[in-house]
């Protein structure tokens, strides 16, 4: 009956969060407090690519994230798998629970299932961190990004660069909304008690006083051979003037072990680190090596000199108003960039990223709560 259903939608959440790798539970936590904050009822759903607990669990834990309200177990995978499993999941949670939103984050394969599967049920969608765009289409995030964007009813951005990205592919400029970073939001509220893990971090794991930072999870640098031979050759190259941790992800370790020399000299290999860990430490580096684009945002914050490990970025700014060089095809330039980098003066002003001050998350709640009570 009409009352009935008026009950129901009454009970419903009103916005279902999803998130489905580290990088988005980064993302999802300060949107849960700000939803919290403005008393908009959220259903929190783990799509599940990560299974490993230094991945998704531990993480969930260290940023007082609740336990999920589901689990959709999508796993590993190809890309066609991860999407077909995601699709049929998110379409049985969407349909049990009928939320008026789904808030997607980021780029990753279940941030476009989510998105796909709620367009296709008429669910509102909410794309935190729109218009990100590398201009290279051979990375799988940026076909998720594209579809994400266009899919979506609200869109997040970071920075002025997304704004003009998404008024480039036509998208109405009343659907955009530039917020700032929440990943700023999760760095700014962590970084003291990631700062207090420093001491006994660097007992552990034997840190000198000066060392880099390197990150690699990239199927373009870590599934072709000769490609990942070369970065570590030239990791080594720079390890022979600034001893470099390498926090090893799991895809990562998975090629090391096909290859029949380990890590370089001068590189310490450690297994993935928790977030705050992996915080403490990026705080105290003289410099970071890194193909994440999250970490070129963190680095950047925090005014640490990165190099990032690809041909391109989809955070420019990164560049234009931070830390971030991008080394391109020709691998030799890595040993000269990042001398440059760890040579120079520390303790530099850096210019500061309009937003990008620990209230992006606010700023979102408090757009998404008006236009729901409108609704």
């Amino acid at each position: 009956s009409p009352g009935q259903a008026a009950r129901e939608r009454m009970s419903a959440p009103d916005v279902t969060v999803v998130a489905g790798a580290r990088p988005n539970f980064v993302k999802v936590a300060p949107l849960l407090r700000a939803f919290a904050a403005k008393g908009v009822d959220v259903r929190l759903v783990n799509a599940g690519q990560h299974t490993s607990p230094a991945m998704a669990g531990d993480l969930m834990r260290e940023l007082a994230i609740p336990a999920p309200d589901a689990d959709l177990r999508i796993g590993p995978g190809t890309h066609a798998e991860q999407t077909a499993r995601g699709l049929l999941a998110f379409e049985r949670d969407f349909l049990a629970n009928r939320p008026r939103a789904a808030v997607v984050v980021g780029d990753v394969n279940a941030t476009l299932t989510a998105a796909l599967t709620a367009s296709k049920l008429s669910i509102p969608i909410a794309h935190v961190e729109a218009g990100l765009r590398s201009g290279d289409r051979s990375m799988p995030e940026e076909t998720n990004r594209i579809l994400t964007d266009h899919l979506s009813d609200w869109l997040f951005t970071t920075s002025a660069d997304a704004d003009k990205n998404l008024a480039r592919e036509g998208i109405s400029a009343s659907a955009v909304h530039m917020v700032g970073n929440v990943m700023v939001d999760t760095l700014l509220h962590s970084l003291p008690s990631a700062s207090a893990r420093v001491p006994a971090l660097r007992d552990r794991l034997c840190l000198p006083k000066d060392f880099g930072v390197v990150t690699m999870h990239r199927p373009s640098n870590v599934d072709d051979v000769p490609r990942l031979d070369a970065l570590l050759d030239a990791l080594g190259r720079v390890a022979r003037a600034l001893p470099l941790l390498f926090a090893v992800h799991p895809r990562t370790q998975m090629a090391l072990e096909q290859r029949e020399k380990g890590v370089p000299p001068g590189v310490i290999s450690a297994p993935p680190l928790s977030y705050l860990d992996f915080l403490a430490l990026l705080s105290q580096a003289r410099l970071v090596l890194t193909d994440s684009g999250g970490v070129q945002e963190e680095s950047t914050v925090l005014g640490v000199p990165c190099i990032t490990l690809r041909d391109s970025t989809e955070r420019p700014i990164t560049c234009t108003a931070g830390t971030n060089v991008v080394l391109g095809p020709d691998l030799s330039r890595l040993p000269e960039l990042a001398r440059e980098a760890f040579e120079a003066p520390t303790g530099r002003e850096r210019p500061g990223i309009p937003l990008w001050d620990g209230f992006a998350a606010g700023r979102i709640a408090a757009i998404l709560a008006d236009d729901l009570l409108v609704g």
